[in-house]
């Protein structure tokens, strides 16, 4: 079903992809999708039904746009990004139809400004990201969310406007309290040393209850822990 691309990508037949867009191996664009002139997709990745991919966006490997998700240029999706159904990721900070003279604006009237969503991150249905936001990696924007300014790695925001609830692991689950021994000890004390001193009350630790995976938050930041 549908035709296959000299790539090897899959496109249906009622989708619309400008010849000059690049779509990489096994790369599949559903019915009503289109793909803009310059769009540049990895492979592995799924345009689902009525989605929309601007001019000169770039997703990496293995990204899905759920139906009807709206990516605007000039985004940058990093590999294994998720967006879902009826997202928005914008690309005008200040709006407007016609300019003060009531003249209707066209492209060179404005400058566009892209989101990025890096490595992993996942958009929930019917979010909004506003123009110029970062989302990190791993992150999680929950469903209806309205994201207007920057999300650190593995967060959870949620709300209008968005505000961090949670942190996530690489699974999506949220992270417990990291209770198993020496967790609770302080990665480092007044005088330099690990282990023993006062605690320092600006660091934390979490686990991800599904793969066991630790993490480390300190300022406001969650770094993973490697063996």
């Amino acid at each position: 079903m549908g035709n296959v691309d000299p790539s090897g990508a899959r496109i249906m037949p009622s989708a619309d992809v400008d010849d000059r867009a690049k779509l990489g191996d096994g790369t599949v664009v559903w019915h009503l999708a289109q793909v803009r002139e310059g769009a540049v997709l990895g492979s592995g990745c799924i345009v689902g039904r009525g989605a929309y991919v601007g001019p000169d966006v770039v997703l990496g490997d293995n990204v899905k746009l759920q139906n009807y998700a709206l990516v605007y240029e000039p985004a940058r999706l990093e590999d294994g990004v998720f967006v879902g159904p009826a997202a928005v990721l914008t690309n005008d900070m200040y709006p407007r139809s016609v300019d003060p003279e009531g003249t209707l604006k066209r492209g060179g009237d404005w400058e566009a400004q892209g989101v990025t969503v890096r490595e992993g991150a996942a958009v929930g249905a019917r979010a909004v990201i506003v123009a110029g936001v970062t989302v990190g990696r791993w992150a999680l924007i929950a469903a209806g969310a309205v994201v207007t300014r920057d999300v650190p790695d593995f967060a959870l925001v949620a709300g209008v406007p968005a505000r961090r609830v949670k942190w996530v692991g690489k699974a999506g689950v949220p992270l417990v309290a990291d209770l198993s021994e020496g967790a609770a000890e302080d990665t480092g004390t007044d005088s330099g040393e690990r282990g023993g001193g006062d605690r320092n009350p600006a660091v934390s630790r979490w686990v991800c209850p599904e793969t066991g995976a630790r993490y480390i938050e300190s300022d406001e930041t969650l770094s993973e822990v490697f063996p």
